[in-house]
Formats: C-alpha cells, sequence, structure tokens
C-alpha cells in the first residue's frame, strides 16, 4: 500500500529557509516589511515544497482572518430548500463570492440568519466573534436590518449590503431593479401590448418596491393604463396563481404579464393554460431572476436576468479595498441586469 503524502507545512518551510514562522507568516501575507533577499529566499522553499498556503498560516500576522462572511434569510432560504423549487439565487451568489474570494486568497463563510430574531445581535455577535471576519455580505432583507447594521458600525468591520432600500452606511450594491421592470415594460409595448399586468413581491424586500415603480413609471411614460393591472404576491407559487388570476379575470383582462419572480411566473403560466390562453399568442410573460428552471418550461420563458454572482463578487473586491484601506466607496455599485429573450413574448393577437 502506498505511503500518504504528508502535507507540508509553514514549520517545513521555515526550517527549510531556515527562519522563523513569523517571517514565513509575513511573506505568505505580502507584508511590506519583509527584506527582498528574505522574501525570495522564503519563497524559493515555498516552490520547492509545493506548500499552499492555508487560512491558519495567513492569519498569524493577527492583522487579517483572510474571510469574507456572507448571510442569509434563514427562513426563506431553509424553506426553498426543503421545497426544492429549483431557485438558485443562493447558488449564484456562492458561485460569485467563492470564487472572487479565491482570486484574492480568502474564503467565503455562508451562515444563515432569522432577520426577524430577537436574538439577532447575540447570534450574529457569537457568529463574529468566532469567524473574525475581514467584512461581511449582506443580502435582503439583512441589508436593510437596523439591528445588523448597529452591530456591524460598533465593531468596525466592512460590510456590503445588496439592494438596501434606505442609505446608511456600509457598501451599497444593486442590480438597478427599478431600470430592469421598465426595460421588460418597454420590451412589451414595443411589441403592442398595452394592457401590461404586474406581480410584485413582499414589501419587506426593497426590490419589490423598485421593480413596482420601474413597471409603474414606464407604463405612464409610454402613456398605458395601470388600473386593474397591478397584482400582489410574495414570491411563492401560490400568490403568483392568485395574482394571475385577478389579472387575467374580465373581458379586459392583461394581454402581458411580468412577474417579480420565476415562481410566480411558473404559477402564471399554469393558470394561462387553465383559462385556455396560448403563450404567447394569446398572453406574453416575462419573469424575474432567470433561473434555470424558466428554459425547461414550454415555451420558455422571456427573462429578467439578476447578475447575482457579479454583484457578489463585485461586493467582495469592494470588502477586501475597505479592510486594507479603511475607505469604502460613497456611491452606490451599480451592476445592471439584463433581458433575455425566448418565446414566451409576441405580439398581441389582432
Amino acid at each position: 500500500m502506498a505511503r500518504r503524502r504528508q502535507a507540508v507545512t509553514i514549520k517545513h518551510v521555515a526550517a527549510d529557509a531556515g527562519v522563523s514562522l513569523q517571517t514565513v507568516s509575513r511573506v505568505i501575507n505580502n507584508e511590506p516589511n519583509v527584506r527582498p533577499e528574505m522574501k525570495e529566499r522564503v519563497q524559493a522553499s515555498i516552490d520547492k515544497l509545493g506548500y499552499v498556503p492555508s487560512i491558519a498560516a495567513q492569519r498569524m500576522s493577527g492583522s487579517r482572518s483572510y474571510l469574507i462572511l456572507a448571510i442569509n434569510d434563514r427562513d426563506r432560504t431553509i424553506a426553498d430548500w426543503q421545497e426544492r423549487q429549483g431557485a438558485d439565487w443562493v447558488d449564484q451568489m456562492l458561485l460569485g463570492g467563492m470564487l472572487q474570494c479565491a482570486e484574492h486568497g480568502y474564503r467565503l463563510i455562508f451562515e444563515l440568519v432569522d432577520t426577524h430574531s430577537d436574538h439577532i445581535e447575540r447570534e450574529l455577535g457569537a457568529t463574529i466573534a468566532a469567524l473574525q471576519p475581514d467584512g461581511l455580505i449582506l443580502t435582503p432583507p439583512h441589508s436593510d436590518n437596523a439591528q445588523i447594521l448597529s452591530v456591524l458600525e460598533e465593531r468596525g468591520i466592512p460590510f456590503a449590503r445588496i439592494s438596501p432600500s434606505v442609505a446608511g452606511k456600509g457598501i451599497a450594491l444593486n442590480m438597478n431593479d427599478t431600470g430592469a421592470a421598465a426595460m421588460a415594460t418597454e420590451h412589451l409595448a414595443a411589441l403592442g401590448h398595452r394592457r401590461i399586468g404586474f406581480i410584485s413581491g413582499p414589501d419587506e424586500y426593497s426590490v419589490s418596491g423598485w421593480r413596482t415603480d420601474g413597471w409603474r413609471g414606464a407604463m405612464e411614460a409610454l402613456g398605458l393604463p395601470t388600473d386593474g393591472l397591478f397584482a400582489e404576491g410574495d414570491f411563492s407559487y401560490a400568490s403568483g396563481r392568485e395574482a394571475a388570476l385577478a389579472l387575467l379575470s374580465g373581458e379586459d383582462r392583461a394581454t402581458a404579464i411580468i412577474a417579480s419572480n420565476d415562481q410566480m411566473a411558473l404559477a402564471t403560466l399554469e393558470v394561462a393554460r387553465e383559462k385556455e390562453l396560448a403563450i404567447p399568442d394569446d398572453l406574453s410573460l416575462i419573469s424575474f431572476d432567470n433561473t434555470p428552471i424558466v428554459k425547461f418550461t414550454h415555451p420558455q420563458l422571456t427573462a429578467v436576468d439578476q447578475p447575482i454572482a457579479q454583484v457578489t463578487a463585485k461586493a467582495v473586491d469592494l470588502i477586501i479595498a475597505a479592510a486594507r484601506d479603511g475607505e469604502w466607496p460613497a456611491e452606490v455599485t451599480v451592476v445592471p441586469a439584463s433581458l433575455v429573450e425566448r418565446d414566451s413574448t409576441a405580439p398581441p393577437r389582432g
């Protein structure tokens, strides 16, 4: 049986180079107070031994943890996972965050926190104490949670807020949801639709209001009516069914609908079939999020693509820069969404 190769550690590098563990750590962390000849000496040992720096080795300098913590809403995330709905918001967030962290020699840690918990300060404080992250990424609705923001401000930890609805401390990023909803509305209007319905998300998410504003603003700018064409959902399939039934009832029904997420769009698709409305001939349909499932519907759904991975990657860049420089941008960083055209939109019949 082949003997398992012993892992190379920082101690092996120090011994090979004839220097202290702290000197190796300073080289790994690219500290400025290392003589060039010493850096070359340590780097030569690293290359010879095939040493890959670990988080523990990088943290020996005490200045950085090389960890970034991303937190997401516990209840909604677990519910989505348990129901196996096919949403990939969390997957895309982790994809962008993990890959970009790796580019900087960092690691991304993912935690679920209940935004409505009475113990949120204690829970978050314990997590920060255990991990000592260099920064945090907050997703909605945590982005607007005053208790979370207060905890992070008190500790002086850089944090990025994805799609916050109110101004405040931290690094703000969004995907221009208002512009994305307007873009979807204008696309349908250009096809000739005048009765364009809209299904919103819940009020606790800032993006819900932004998307509604984008639809309503575009409709008004185009001189199109909005009365009887708005229905409120909560991102669930059931709420999408109820909203679609309201928008597709009566003689003056919507000829096109924009749903604020894929689950509500799928529900609208089912309601249309129950009413024997062909898509896109009798009803055009646009969804938000562009999760994988919309490519397996019949017809495939036109969707607003949310660049979640790109936003998270940008958040990582900005957090690391803030941890290094002690400053972060005052302006909101925008990574705009795009519209992916498929087979669910067409000019209205007749």
